[in-house]
């Protein structure tokens, strides 16, 4: 590999580093933790599972809605990666925002954790459309795997840091756990902003059909691009398979990520355990992710993803079982080894099934398979929850999806390493 190209992968990638800041310490560890403690003291956990659920849902439903028609206008406008730093700019002020909520004050939590999610999540879709361009065909499982290698390794840094300062508020010189949380939101908008910059200044944005026509006109002529390529998705089966498998298994996949300290928590396990589980899942994720990226040059890439996809449908079997914290922690090290090599191989087995001068369009759709896919798991937990009363049960329904998007994965034909 190049010097110049070996630079832009790394540039790329590193994208990863900056933003799972946001997924580790305040999607997945401090803000479940926070809004029931803190923003909702007093209300039932179920009652706030719920509320989160929903959040999650509605946010990831905008996300659905609008992600492939932005695709498809960054696509004509060459504003790929344009649209990936207006994104980021507004998940870094939403995260910040979060800093200053007061106590009890759920709404206004809701409200910048749904406007930082959809951020994150539409500004993946353009970072994720930059791929075909940063990398060729052959080089692609390797980039993607080492960009969610670094995002593993950075948000757990930072992560690790924002616990030690939760734990251990006095050595840091800040007056207790409370202003030790929100300092950690105000922190990832720093982190996601500070290492987003080798992206936005080594990665060129990519040249667009550079269409004159104006807002409106241009939204127009996107919706019709959009259901010609729908219709063009629908004649060629082998991308239509993929497209639905990865709807099914990724479902599950994002339900576990979103909903697990949640779901910890109300089956009756502490804080402090569960963050030191997510730690374990960063820092086993940092390698075996990298790992996942080495080996499709002899297994394919097919292969491995319906390994990670097993894996996943044993955990949220053995999830229901769970009663002492050394089970937490045991399915954090299993979830560790595939959660990295379950997403980075589906995005670059994707990329290369697609063409690339209209990767934008296509990594939007991803998206809109990706983001209906969070909106039916989260609310499937959320529904169990409240009809049984059991946290449990609301899991027990994400194996269907791991097994039939399994078995309709395995019939797609992989595309050619060129």
């Amino acid at each position: 590999m190049e010097k110049t190209q070996r630079k832009k992968i790394l540039s790329w990638a590193f994208y990863d580093w900056a933003n799972s800041a946001y997924s580790t310490t305040v999607m997945a560890a401090f803000f479940p933790v926070f809004l029931k403690q803190y923003w909702s003291v007093g209300a039932d956990p179920i009652v706030t599972t719920a509320r989160l659920g929903v959040t999650i849902s509605a946010s990831s439903l905008a996300v659905a809605l609008m992600s492939p028609t932005l695709g498809v206008i960054a696509d004509m406008k060459g504003y790929k990666k344009l649209f990936c730093m207006l994104f980021t700019i507004m998940g870094v002020i939403s995260c910040a925002w979060m800093g200053f909520i007061p106590s009890g004050d759920w709404v206004s939590a809701l409200w910048a954790y749904a406007l930082a999610l959809f951020a994150f999540n539409a500004s993946s879709v353009f970072y994720d459309s930059l791929l075909p361009y940063v990398a060729p065909p052959r080089y692609m499982d390797y980039a993607s795997s080492l960009g969610y290698s670094l995002g593993y390794l950075g948000g757990g840094l930072l992560l690790l840091l924002n616990v030690l300062m939760a734990l251990q508020p006095q050595s840091f010189g800040i007056p207790d756990a409370t202003a030790a949380t929100k300092l950690s939101f105000m922190m990832v908008s720093v982190w996601w902003l500070a290492f987003s910059l080798p992206l936005f200044k080594n990665i060129p944005e990519p040249q667009g059909g550079r269409s004159s026509h104006n807002v409106w006109k241009l939204t127009r002529s996107s919706l019709q691009t959009l259901k010609k390529t729908l219709k063009e998705l629908l004649r060629e089966r082998n991308l239509f398979l993929f497209m639905a498998a990865y709807w099914l298994y990724i479902d599950g996949v994002y339900t576990v990520m979103t909903m697990a300290v949640d779901y910890g928590i109300s089956i009756g396990f502490e804080s402090k355990d569960l963050i030191a589980a997510l730690l374990i899942t960063q820092f086993i994720g940092f390698p075996c992710a990298y790992l996942f990226g080495t080996m499709t040059g002899r297994w394919g890439t097919k292969k491995p993803i319906l390994v990670c996809i097993i894996v996943y449908g044993i955990t949220v079997i053995a999830a229901t079982q769970m009663s002492a914290a050394w089970h937490f922690y045991l399915l954090a090290v299993v979830i560790g080894m595939v959660q990295g090599g379950v997403q980075s191989l589906s995005r670059s087995m994707f990329g290369r099934m697609i063409p690339k001068e209209t990767s934008g369009e296509y990594f939007g759709l991803f998206n809109l398979v990706g983001r209906f896919a969070s909106i039916l798991g989260p609310l499937v937990v959320a529904g169990g929850a409240l009809l049984t009363g059991s946290s449990r049960l609301g899991m027990v329904g994400l194996l269907v999806l791991f097994v039939i998007g399994g078995g309709l994965l395995a019939m797609v034909k992989e595309p050619e390493r060129l």
